[in-house]
């Protein structure tokens, strides 16, 4: 039956709808224009009075502004971070910021760090504001609880040394592919460096992830667009998906990576379902899956119990698995890997230490693959790599929201609803802890160094994080950089162009040197010639 709209209830015209400006003292109940304007006048300065009288008690005792710009408050300042201004902040054990009128508590002391990291029944991982939009709310890293645990303990298998050991071997092809195009770059002169590190670690994740079921044109269309998912993540960003705006951008960047490691994780499924030997991330994933499954369809036929019994999980979770660990290794692998590089051309002496152990353990070979039978005999490299971690953390905050009050010490609860940043720049600088903390010395991880116990920094070493969201992948994380690390000290040199910057900070979601880093890379055998 057709719908017909009966006259009675058609709306005006817009013509005719809309009020002349003559008219308004007739809605506003006789007023005069003149008494509007200063009704609303009246309303507006109530209504700022009211946001800074609400600032004013939220930040109670902390640290922080007396007053906020109104409306954006700390936005502007926000948006160009320093490392001096967070210093600043980090001086305070507790500060506030409102951001937009979201309030905002930040926690340098490693108590509250702590603290803050393992009250997850009071407080989850929001990263930023625009966080879920662009990595999905969906996404493992923003569940909490049994749901969470659950992925954890699955995903814990893909860490293995079995697992590392099929990782190295793909990681190790493609070191060698990145340094020879360095080593024969015909540029003469030192160019940035900061995007090459990261095309190298962009496209070992992926193939160690991935393997061959993503495509070499697939894999270079990630790496390009991922950069705008790290841009929209930085902490302070306008945090609506607008076209034109980074957010924006990032959601599509994402759409087009999920859809690539779907289809990846789909092929992983078919060709281990086949009898595949797995050489990649995905398929030792999906070869616990497989044994999970044969298990309960065979257990009553006395089928042997593997050692992890992990539920099925679609193309598209498993998609966003791999999409927060390329996050993790393109941002923070890639800032690990740059200061790296820098410190080691800065540090020649150092760099010394490492090629001698590495050859020591490899003699002139240095054409076989590496190994982590290998990397076990080379303490001192790990050390350079802890260091680096140290000396530059990747992560140096981590934000969260409460969802419940949370009592932080006896003087301070952080009411529910706030975002809680937690600093570890202060924990991994310590001078009690770790003595002339600016400086860099991989030496004091050695036996008789001042860090060569673990229970030193036990508390402070929160590189990694800490409770039920701490980093489930350390274990890669320093077998990569040593791995890196070693492999270009056999192979090549390379000298660092130092400028005004070069020891300045750049904060884009992780830390960066301000100038790029300037490199420059030859074959080691022809500056020995």
């Amino acid at each position: 039956m057709a719908a017909h709209a009966s006259p009675s209830l058609a709306p005006p015209s817009f013509a005719t709808s809309l009020p002349s400006f003559a008219d308004l003292p007739v809605y506003f109940g006789g007023l005069t224009n003149g008494q509007i304007a200063s009704s609303v006048l009246v309303l507006i300065v109530s209504l700022l009075i009211l946001e800074q009288s609400v600032w004013r008690a939220r930040r109670g005792k902390l640290a922080g502004h007396s007053w906020q710009i109104p409306i954006i408050g700390q936005f502007a300042e926000s948006l160009h971070p320093s490392m001096e201004a967070y210093k600043r902040s980090w001086a305070n054990p507790l500060s506030a910021v409102s951001v937009f009128n979201i309030f905002i508590v930040i926690a340098s002391k490693t108590e509250d760090a702590r603290k803050i990291l393992n009250s997850s029944t009071q407080a989850e991982p929001c990263l930023v504001r625009s966080a879920k939009q662009v990595l999905l709310p969906e996404n493992w890293v923003f569940l909490n609880g049994k749901v969470h645990n659950e992925y954890r303990k699955g995903l814990n298998c893909l860490f293995t040394r079995e697992a590392l050991g099929i990782y190295l071997t793909v990681q190790d092809r493609i070191y060698r592919k990145f340094f020879n195009d360095w080593m024969h770059d015909p540029e003469p002169n030192h160019v940035p460096y900061q995007m090459k590190f990261r095309d190298l670690n962009m496209q070992t994740s992926l193939r160690v992830f991935c393997g061959n079921y993503i495509s070499q044109e697939h894999a270079q269309e990630v790496s390009d667009k991922y950069w705008q998912i790290t841009k929209a993540l930085e902490l302070v960003n306008f945090p609506f998906a607008f076209p034109g705006t980074k957010v924006w951008g990032a959601c599509r960047a994402r759409a087009v990576t999920v859809k690539y490691l779907s289809d990846a994780a789909a092929a992983s499924k078919k060709a281990m379902a086949a009898g595949k030997q797995p050489d990649c991330l995905l398929d030792a994933w999906v070869e616990e899956i497989l044994a999970a499954k044969a298990y309960r369809e065979g257990k009553d036929q006395g089928a042997e119990r593997p050692n992890l019994i992990l539920r099925e999980y679609s193309d598209h979770e498993m998609a966003l698995v791999l999409l927060s660990f390329i996050f993790a290794s393109q941002d923070a692998m890639s800032s690990c890997i740059t200061f790296a590089f820098q410190h080691l051309a800065d540090y020649p002496e150092i760099l010394a230490k490492v090629r001698a152990e590495t050859e020591a353990v490899r003699g002139d070979d240095v054409n076989s693959p590496m190994s982590l039978e290998v990397l076990d005999q080379m303490p001192y490299v790990h050390a350079v790599s802890k260091e680096v971690l140290r000396h530059r953390p990747p992560v140096i905050m981590v934000p969260y929201l409460t969802t419940k009050n949370l009592p932080l010490n006896e003087n301070y609860t952080v009411p529910k609803g706030t975002m809680l940043i937690p600093s570890f720049w202060n924990s991994l600088h310590d001078p009690e802890v770790y003595p002339e903390p600016e400086e860099f010395i991989p030496e004091r991880w050695m036996p008789g160094g001042a860090n060569e116990s673990p229970e030193k920094d036990a508390k402070n070493w929160l590189v990694f994080g800490a409770g039920a969201h701490r980093c489930i992948a350390q274990s890669y994380v320093m077998m990569h950089m040593s791995a890196v690390i070693s492999a270009a000290s056999m192979m090549m040199d390379w000298t660092h162009e130092k400028t005004p910057e070069s020891d300045e900070i750049q904060i884009i979601a992780t830390l960066f040197p301000k100038d790029g880093c300037r490199m420059k890379f030859t074959p080691r055998n022809a500056t020995k010639a």
